[in-house]
Formats: structure tokens, C-alpha cells, sequence
């Protein structure tokens, strides 16, 4: 497949995203004026809960199907059940088509498994028929063993997606945890998703991802309701490619 037919590929699979403590109203709309382009739109955009509100209105407004993702227990993975169930009924209070929940992974390393397994199904009995992607932290648990555990907790317990990363690590999405996490969906034999979130920036990097994809599960179970980027700067690049413009990360010329 040629570059230019996976960053077409790779646009349908974006959720493009802005998690930053100085994130405004103003910064939110940006991003969503930024979600649709001339060659398509993203599928979702990820932002802060509160600012939900402001997002479906500009969706409305502009006749655009873009869903809005948001984030809850983010982005420390505490074991606060309370606070962490809280948050995921205010997002689905304020109108979220998906919840990205970090999944209590220093619990995990601790050696409880029991907190993990409750805060995801609870979740997914406050979320009911919206997405509710699982963030493992894939890049803290570190051991394949810790990876794959963390995957298979998820995915039993209710996870439409599990997500690999909050961003906020320094190791986020990675090859060998794709391949662990991907190969934990296969063997469960549930319906679950994948997100590669974080790190992921210019097109030959996405197309490394959607190759590995395709070799576990098929070319035909990519699209996004299957896989998704987690992503604030994969669509510059994205663009770039498709406009034929020189790449501003790695100044290759496609």
C-alpha cells in the first residue's frame, strides 16, 4: 500500500486529541474545526470532560458526526473506586460517545487484580451501549506478562477497546505492547478494540502499527470501530502526505 493510501487510511482511525491542564474553550473548538479536512474526518476527538458541552454544540452546528471521547481516572490509574465511577457518570451525563478510564495499573503491579476486573465492569454498566475504551498503561506495567494481564482483565470485564496509553508517561504506544494487547483480543475471542495512543506521529510510524494489525487480525477487521489512534499531531502529518507536502517532523518528501 502506498503512503498516501495509509494516510487516507490512517485519517478514518484518528481520535484526535488535546489533554493539557491550560486546554480552553477556545483551544477545544480549534481542535474541532481541525477534525474535519478535505479528504475526511477524524472518527472522534479526545478532550476533557467539561468540555464536552462546547463540542457537541459545534458538531451540531457544523452537521458533523464526529464523536467525543473524554477521559476518567486520568491520568494516575488510582484505585479511588468512588472517585473514578464519579467521573465516568459525568461523562456520560454530559454527553460522551466514549470514556477512556485508566485502568488501576500501580494496583495491578502491586499484585491486586480484584480492584481492576471492578472498576472496568462497573464502568461499563455506567457507560451501557457507549464506548468504554480501558487505558492499561502499557509503557508503566513494562513486563509482556503485566501487559497481557492487564489486557486480559480488561477485555473479561466488559472493555469495547483497550488503550495502551494515557500520553503522560514517558513510554507510551509501542510495537511490542500492540503485539501483546492484540494478540490478548484474538485469544479472548470477545469483541473487543485496540488504541495505540501516544507517540504516534508521522504516517510511516502509523503504517508500522496497521501492518502488525493486519498480520494478527486481518486487513478486514481495521477500521474504527476496531482500531483507533490516539493522537494530537499524527493529522499534521497525515495531512502533509496527502497534500504532498514535505513532512515537518522527519522532512521526507513523499
Amino acid at each position: 500500500m502506498s503512503l498516501k493510501k495509509v494516510a487516507q487510511q490512517t485519517l478514518g482511525l484518528i481520535d484526535l486529541t488535546t489533554l493539557n491542564d491550560n486546554d480552553t474553550d477556545a483551544v477545544v473548538l480549534a481542535l474541532c474545526e481541525k477534525a474535519s479536512t478535505e479528504f475526511g474526518a477524524v472518527p472522534a476527538i479526545c478532550i476533557f470532560r467539561q468540555f464536552i458541552p462546547a463540542a457537541k454544540k459545534y458538531f451540531a452546528d457544523n452537521n458533523l458526526n464526529v464523536k467525543i471521547a473524554t477521559v476518567t481516572n486520568f491520568p494516575h490509574g488510582g484505585a479511588d473506586m468512588e472517585l473514578a465511577l464519579r467521573e465516568t457518570q459525568e461523562a456520560i451525563d454530559l454527553g460522551a460517545d466514549e470514556v477512556d478510564i485508566v485502568f488501576p495499573y500501580k494496583s495491578l503491579m502491586a499484585g491486586d487484580q480484584a480492584i481492576g476486573a471492578e472498576m472496568v465492569k462497573k464502568a461499563k454498566q455506567i457507560c451501557g451501549d457507549k464506548v468504554l475504551k480501558v487505558i492499561i498503561e502499557s509503557g508503566e506495567l513494562k513486563t509482556p506478562e503485566l501487559i497481557a494481564l492487564a489486557s486480559d482483565i480488561s477485555i473479561a470485564n466488559g472493555a469495547d477497546f483497550i488503550k495502551t496509553s494515557t500520553g503522560k508517561v514517558p513510554v507510551n504506544a509501542t510495537l511490542e505492547a500492540t503485539e501483546i494487547m492484540l494478540n490478548a483480543i484474538k485469544k479472548s475471542g470477545r469483541k473487543c478494540s485496540f488504541k495505540a495512543a501516544g507517540g504516534v506521529r508521522l504516517v510511516s510510524e502509523a503504517k508500522d502499527y496497521l501492518d502488525l494489525t493486519a498480520k494478527i487480525m486481518g486487513e478486514e477487521w481495521i477500521n474504527s470501530d476496531n482500531f483507533r489512534f490516539g493522537a494530537s499531531s499524527l493529522l499534521g502529518d497525515v495531512l502533509n502526505v496527502l497534500n504532498d507536502r514535505e513532512s515537518v517532523l522527519d522532512k521526507t518528501v513523499y
